[in-house]
């Protein structure tokens, strides 16, 4: 839920701050909607989003694995032909696009494409998120190395607490002034664990730096 938590408190601090303004939600597939709720039904349930399930998340497979991995155990083939339909379709209805990958950078979304790939065809400026935890230094590094080698922009990095984590633990697990400095990409700010309504959501990411965002 590390992804979707921000992208949904990105989607509630647009919808206090930014009202003149409409917002939409896309996730281009998901897996796991077996074990867990998926992502369309979760941004629908939890936001007052103008979309429907199926546009917010257009491809769902049951098992919690990697999507080809899935859709081959379903015997199903992905097209992307049709989430590049979806994701034109919702630009033209809305002023602003939150993209929510699938997994890291170097995911596998096809046998031959991961996300990678689909962010720069669609030549998307990427926020990286990464969960506040011991050893997640060495994966933000290896995502924004490979988010260079693909020529990606990136406006920042979010650290999220996927679990209680107190100010000694982000500083000594995913140090933010220290990660700014040593892969020269700002730390926009951290969300913490817990409960949050889309309210507090919205106070919480308004403290945030986010003309990095818009610039």
């Amino acid at each position: 839920m590390g992804k979707t938590m921000i992208t949904r408190a990105l989607w509630s601090y647009a919808h206090r701050y930014r009202p003149q303004e409409r917002w939409g939600i896309l996730k281009p597939m998901q897996s796991g909607t077996a074990v867990e709720i998926g992502d369309g039904d979760y941004y629908c349930q939890t936001l007052p989003l103008e979309q429907t399930p199926r546009e917010v998340c257009p491809l769902s497979f049951a098992a919690p694995l990697a999507p080809p991995i899935a859709a081959q155990l379903e015997n199903r083939r992905i097209d992307l032909a049709p989430l590049w339909q979806t994701y034109q379709q919702l630009q033209e209805r809305f002023d602003y696009l939150l993209v929510e990958g699938i997994g890291g950078l170097g995911s596998p979304i096809t046998w031959e494409w991961t996300v990678a790939d689909l962010a720069a065809a669609w030549k998307l400026p990427i926020v990286l998120v990464a969960t506040v935890r011991l050893g997640a230094i060495a994966q933000i590094v290896a995502n924004i190395a490979l988010a260079r080698q693909y020529q990606l922009v990136i406006r920042g990095l979010i650290l999220n607490c996927v679990s209680p984590c107190s100010d000694a633990e982000i500083e000594q697990w995913t140090p933010p002034v220290f990660l700014s400095r040593f892969t020269q990409v700002p730390v926009l700010g951290v969300l913490p664990y817990g409960q949050h309504s889309n309210e507090q959501l919205a106070a919480m990411v308004a403290e945030w730096p986010l003309d990095l965002l818009w610039r």
